[in-house]
């Protein structure tokens, strides 16, 4: 069976690659809204990997109108939730039998109910799947350091293609650069760069 899972790059989506490709054909996809080249890094990452990757380019209005809600709220929690929604709205419709991400147990953003992700299903005739909805941050984390290579660092140096770097554009762009300091916190991703 065919599955496209959402893919940034970065080690939660990485394992969960690995975790699925004993049953599926994994193709990573990575969303992107065309606002930078971002998406090249999740490319070399699935390559790095040895799966095949394609690109979706999502709806430019939702990046904005997330962008837009994130300067208004001052965090970035409900833009992002959007975005997420719109590329697994997205994806469903590539014509994959299963689609998937990346989402943890302790995630806070983004995250599926059970609500949303029997209507994914219903409505697209796929299988929603999230395999480390059962995993918490430290079992991801002991699996990806036997696993992968990973460096790790401030999310505005570190290569990745998650939505976070578009929408970090977007709103420099259109607010200032101090405004993507009021609504993003200092805190850490990752980059996979290969198989251990």
């Amino acid at each position: 069976m065919d599955l496209a899972l959402l893919y940034s790059g970065g080690k939660d989506s990485s394992l969960a690659a690995l975790l699925l490709d004993t049953f599926y054909d994994v193709t990573l996809v990575t969303a992107h809204f065309d606002v930078t080249d971002d998406w090249k890094h999740a490319r070399d990452a699935a390559l790095e990997l040895g799966y095949e990757f394609e690109t979706l380019e999502l709806d430019h209005d939702v990046a904005e109108s997330a962008a837009t809600r994130m300067v208004e709220d001052g965090y970035p929690r409900n833009g992002i939730q959007q975005v997420h929604e719109h590329a697994l709205e997205s994806v469903c419709g590539m014509g994959f039998d299963a689609v998937a991400d990346g989402t943890r147990r302790d995630d806070r953003v983004p995250s599926i109910s059970r609500a949303q992700a029997q209507s994914l299903e219903d409505r697209h005739g796929v299988d929603y799947l999230s395999p480390l909805s059962g995993f918490g941050r430290s079992a991801v984390d002991r699996l990806v350091e036997s696993h992968l290579h990973v460096e790790t660092g401030p999310s505005e140096e570190i290569p990745k293609a998650d939505y976070e770097g578009e929408l970090r554009t977007l709103i420099a762009t259109e607010h200032g650069p101090d405004a993507v300091e009021e609504v993003f916190p200092a805190h850490v991703q990752s980059y996979v760069h290969g198989r251990r």
